[in-house]
């Protein structure tokens, strides 16, 4: 008998993953950074352990409804980290949360090894799933296939960096230079239409269509619609079968869709990680529309690593303040919805790289074999930190 319950159990419960919530900030005290009250939009988790050192992590909810997930997967001899930042809804960045991570899983174990091609398979594989499901609930809520979501992961294993990238979320490495200087070196490139480069080559891909891209109350958009050129979801911009109807104005196309005008394909950057590579930010764009990549990685060099997401995201929303000429107290106190009119929501993970820790971590994985990455970050053996609404 107990067998038997033991299995329905297991089924409904499926596997057991230890997670590590944020929490939500209390006193607002940062060592001179905002000041004593509290901001109940802003949560974190100061300092915990990865594979090869430690991470911080922190949100900022600005929409009403939070459209951007994350989470940081870490086990023996392994870390994933995953910055999803959603638009038009938060169905895109919660199925990449769910699915991506799993899928690179999966993939990793088919090939026995973590490679750029094992990361593009995942995210193929997540935006096929995630397209699978606008297909299947489109006809009775249409402006799911409108939703999408930009999408920046990072892999550590085997003294391995793996960056990828959909959108115009960021990952930047802090390394030590000439005379101990910290400097920035981005590991990522936007796939944004205020960029040259990208708004160049949507036209080299699309050169009869002169809509391609249209400068839009100053803002350069394809389509007149979406400012990012890489995305998971956005289906209507895809496939014709998610043709939206005309009378949806914000989504309206002036033809019908001859080719796709987004990608899912993510760009790729991978490099042995060495001893000067000190730390990774990971963030979504919220972050950097108020610092540049030097300023982000001064302060992480600069400060403790206890809280250093929470100050990363706390120096971003003073920046966004003095903006509007107000104070960090004041905006503290603007509630979520009116918040976008200030800032973007901001999710945050740095994580440090502790080489001695790395090359332990190495020494015991065999060649060739996913065992530090699949084994150690398998059903029950992994914690997680996922930011939710």
């Amino acid at each position: 008998m107990w067998s038997w319950l033991k299995k329905i159990a297991s089924a409904c419960l499926g596997p057991v993953r230890r997670c590590a919530r944020t929490r939500k900030d209390e006193d607002g005290s940062d060592n001179g950074i905002g000041g004593g009250v509290a901001d109940d939009l802003l949560w974190s988790r100061d300092l915990g352990r990865h594979a090869a050192g430690e991470f911080s992590f922190a949100v900022a909810q600005a929409n009403e409804a939070l459209e951007d997930h994350s989470q940081v997967e870490t086990g023996a001899a392994a870390t994933f980290v995953g910055v999803y930042d959603g638009h038009g809804g938060a169905e895109a960045a919660r199925f990449i949360s769910d699915h991506l991570f799993a899928h690179l899983i999966r993939l990793a174990q088919e090939n026995g090894t973590m490679s750029e091609d094992v990361v593009r398979s995942a995210f193929s594989a997540t935006e096929e799933g995630f397209l699978t499901l606008v297909r299947r609930t489109h006809f009775i809520k249409p402006l799911i296939a409108a939703v999408g979501s930009c999408c920046l992961v990072g892999v550590i294993w085997r003294g391995m960096l793996y960056v990828a990238n959909l959108g115009d979320s960021r990952a930047v490495i802090g390394c030590l230079g000439r005379l101990n200087k910290i400097v920035a070196e981005p590991l990522t490139r936007d796939h944004n239409a205020s960029m040259e480069e990208v708004r160049q080559e949507l036209i080299s891909r699309h050169p009869d269509d002169s809509q391609i891209v249209v400068l839009k109350h100053g803002v350069w958009r394809i389509k007149g619609i979406i400012q990012v050129s890489r995305t998971i979801g956005d289906a209507y911009l895809k496939r014709l079968e998610f043709a939206l109807d005309p009378s949806i104005t914000r989504f309206h196309l002036s033809e019908p869709l001859r080719r796709p005008v987004l990608t899912a394909e993510p760009s790729m950057y991978t490099r042995v990680l060495r001893p000067q590579d000190k730390f990774i930010i990971f963030a979504s764009d919220g972050l950097w529309e108020q610092l540049t990549n030097q300023q982000a990685v001064e302060i992480v060099h600069s400060n403790p690593r206890r809280g250093i997401a929470k100050r990363l995201v706390r120096a971003a929303l003073k920046q966004a303040a003095q903006k509007r000429e107000m104070r960090y107290d004041d905006l503290k106190k603007v509630e979520k919805g009116v918040r976008r009119f200030f800032h973007d929501d901001i999710t945050v993970v740095v994580v440090y790289i502790d080489h001695g820790l790395l090359q332990q971590r190495d020494a015991s994985v065999p060649e060739l074999s996913v065992r530090g990455f699949v084994d150690s970050v398998g059903p029950s053996r992994f914690s997680g930190v996922t930011a939710i609404s």
